[in-house]
């Protein structure tokens, strides 16, 4: 019979008969596994090893028939012979016809879970009560269908007395399957449960513990991917090590062979000064031995020859002569002034025992001793939330691993609210970016935990909002006549920009405190303050006309510009925005020069961001910045239709946008940005375009209350600064 392996005794090599299961839950015939019982009890043993795993199972008092039924490998066994049968054009009998019947089937009932001769085919066509039943061919095409239709045969009490009897009933104190004349016979007094009951209960148990079995399997599955990774690193880490090995001995070689050749040109040298020195002392000894040589065999040929005049001519002057000679050589020192000769001395035992231990193989696992989270404390209900966490080493260095578990979930404070869990994306470098979807408005905590800890300062609060379709009516309208800009002091003081040259200044209920630009003698300050921004005392106004950022008190006293007019470096043309980082760097649009220049606040200017040329970094025409918070720089290029982000040092990042001439951005406190162009434009934090507020017509400048998150919208053409504020 050609059936899959699935259905097959490992003991036998057949098809199951009366599958039973063993603790392990491996399956085998019961009759396979009374051999087996029956060799381990001849051994005077009390249980046996499974066939396939090995683990031992006690024999039970009655044998395998006391073990429990695979009633549904049972079941599989029967469709595989089925479709055997199909497959080979085999017949298979009718099991429809009460009294029996040796014809073959011709149809199968899905509704009686009976095949169907053609007699019982026919009932089927015109019998009243079978008229609804659905029934299939048994055609090779139909037939391969029957796996998902056919169900488990019914199971019949095995008491001869009850044949014929389901067994519907559970008896709690003998943990077996009963039928209806059972419970009033053999197991009376008993405690008896319906089959659907228990059958019920244990499917939910069932359930339950399939779902921890999931979480395990998850966190197995996570754990044998580390275990992957890990065993890449240590396969990767030994042939780098073994290429440090070399290079470190290679190394060492050199310095041997360095250290042999200076100690032979050391000897070379030594050895050449010694012998030099004796060399002279030499040559001295021997000049003395040539003068007293000469003179002494001159002396002995004048006496003898016995010439009294050639004695007395010569002898007064040879003696004098050889005197002085012999006096000077005596006062020559006759030991040699080098007493010492040249050996090696290498120190080689201490050495070698040194070098035997040099170096070793160790295990680096820089474990990351920081997590940190950043995060915004606003979300916007239904919209994404970002959050990125960065592991760094004891060294604040990035961890070298992206292989920590990180888990994340945000929790509502109400006791009836959901539990949101996170999608956590693991960049492979040591950060993770997680992203989660608030479902309701209110105040959350998000837990971030890596490997089981949680992250530092987890949980973190969080506000959610209601999202944008609600920034539709305002909240307050200040009319004021052509307003170019606003600003929001951290204390609630409303800065305006106009065509009249002044910067209008309102507290927050819209009622004007002050006007700014106009001097005492009549003369305006600004031509065209376009750009605003407050940070503590201190006003900066992008002074378009007069191509500088004045820098003034909150009252309106004037401290000094930044810039002239002009190209080069450090001079603007008709500047637009003006934004200070944490750092006080005045960050200045200049947009006739497409560039974004940061000056001190003195007035240097420090770097230049460039938007001419081409490439993803070009921008032209700049007219709107604003900082996230991580301080990076986004830049609204009106003829360039994009939004332009660089870091704080001026490296590019990237870009999102793609909007008809912005003229205004703004970021809010849950990070998403706010465009101003023919509409209000909404962008995530990855620059996804997630809304458009179409109500919102021609605005042209924007900006966020840093402490309540509302949101001011210019409207030149309307005359008028109109405040909304998102739904709680």
């Amino acid at each position: 019979m050609n059936i899959n392996n699935h259905v097959i005794c490992q003991l036998c090599s057949k098809p199951f008969s009366d599958p039973r299961i063993l603790p392990c839950l491996h399956s085998f015939c019961c009759n396979c596994l009374h051999h087996v019982m029956e060799r381990a009890g001849s051994q005077q043993q009390n249980s046996f090893p499974c066939p396939t795993c090995l683990k031992g199972v006690s024999i039970p008092a009655g044998g395998a028939k006391l073990l429990r039924q695979n009633l549904h490998l049972g079941y599989e066994v029967q469709v595989a012979g089925y479709m055997t049968k199909f497959s080979n054009d085999s017949g298979v009998p009718c099991t429809f016809c009460v009294n029996g019947c040796s014809n073959f089937a011709v149809a199968f009932c899905c509704v009686c879970n009976k095949f169907l001769c053609k007699a019982g085919h026919d009932c089927h066509r015109y019998v009243p009560q079978l008229l609804g039943h659905a029934v299939i061919g048994l055609d090779k095409e139909s037939a391969a269908s029957l796996p998902t239709v056919m169900k488990p045969t019914e199971q019949y009490c095995s008491q001869p007395k009850h044949k014929k009897q389901e067994l519907n009933f559970h008896c709690e104190t003998c943990k077996c399957l009963v039928c209806r004349d059972c419970i009033v016979v053999v197991h009376k007094d008993h405690s008896i449960t319906e089959l659907s009951i228990i059958a019920e209960a244990h499917r939910d148990e069932m359930k339950d513990t399939l779902e921890d079995a999931k979480k395990v399997t998850s966190t197995l599955a996570h754990a044998t991917d580390k275990a992957i990774i890990m065993i890449h690193r240590v396969e990767n880490s030994k042939e780098q090590t073994r290429l440090d090995v070399e290079d470190a001995f290679s190394k060492l070689i050199k310095t041997l062979e360095e250290r042999k050749v200076a100690l032979l040109s050391e000897l070379d040298a030594v050895s050449l000064s010694k012998v030099k020195s004796l060399t002279l002392q030499k040559d001295e000894f021997v000049s003395y031995q040539h003068d007293i040589l000469r003179y002494t065999d001159f002396t002995s040929h004048i006496l003898q020859t016995h010439v009294d005049h050639e004695i007395v001519a010569f002898g007064g002057l040879v003696s004098n002569e050889l005197k002085a000679t012999l006096q000077k050589a005596a006062s020559v020192p006759l030991i040699p002034k080098e007493q010492s000769y040249l050996r090696f001395s290498a120190q080689l035992d201490g050495f070698m025992k040194e070098l035997f231990r040099l170096g070793e193989i160790v295990d680096m696992n820089p474990s990351p001793q920081v997590s940190t989270c950043t995060f915004t404390p606003v979300a916007r209900v239904n919209l994404k939330h970002y959050s990125k966490v960065e592991t760094k080493t004891s060294k604040r260095e990035l961890y070298p691993r992206g292989d920590l578990q990180v888990f994340a979930e945000l929790r509502s404070k109400s006791s009836d609210g959901p539990i949101v869990p996170a999608e956590v994306e693991d960049h492979g470098d040591g950060t993770y970016t997680i992203t989660l979807t608030p479902k309701i408005t209110g105040p959350h905590q998000l837990i971030v935990t890596m490997d089981g800890k949680h992250v530092q300062n987890s949980p973190y609060n969080i506000q959610v909002r209601g999202d944008y379709t609600s920034l539709c009516n305002p909240k307050q309208v200040i009319g004021i006549a052509q307003p170019y800009c606003v600003a929001v002091h951290d204390k609630g003081d409303i800065y305006v920009g106009c065509n009249d040259e002044c910067i209008h200044v309102f507290d927050k209920s819209g009622t004007l405190k002050n006007t700014i630009g106009v001097s005492v003698k009549g003369e305006n300050m600004f031509d065209g303050p376009v750009g605003v921004f407050v940070k503590g005392d201190i006003l900066y106004v992008a002074d378009v006309g007069n191509h500088c950022i004045k820098m003034l008190t909150t009252g309106g006293k004037f401290l000094h510009s930044i810039g002239e007019q002009g190209s080069s470096h450090g001079q603007l043309n008709a500047p637009s925005d003006v934004v200070v980082d944490s750092k006080d760097r005045v960050i200045v649009a200049d947009r006739d020069n497409s560039r974004v220049q940061v000056f001190s606040q003195e007035g240097h200017c420090i770097f230049t961001i460039d938007g001419n040329g081409s490439g993803d970094h070009a921008y032209k025409y700049p007219c709107s910045l604003v900082l996230d918070s991580q301080e990076n720089i986004h830049v609204a290029a009106y003829g360039s239709n994009t939004i332009k982000v660089f870091t704080p040092e001026g490296v590019y990042l990237r870009m999102y946008g793609y909007v008809d001439g912005p003229r205004g951005i703004a970021i809010g406190q849950d990070g998403y940005s706010l465009v101003c162009d023919k509409c209000l434009s909404i962008f995530d934090p990855q620059g996804h375009k997630i809304h458009t507020i179409e109500d919102l017509q021609q605005p042209s400048g924007i900006t966020v209350d840093p402490k309540s998150g509302s949101i001011y919208i210019v409207f030149f053409n309307s005359n008028n600064v109109s405040r909304y504020a998102l739904e709680p």
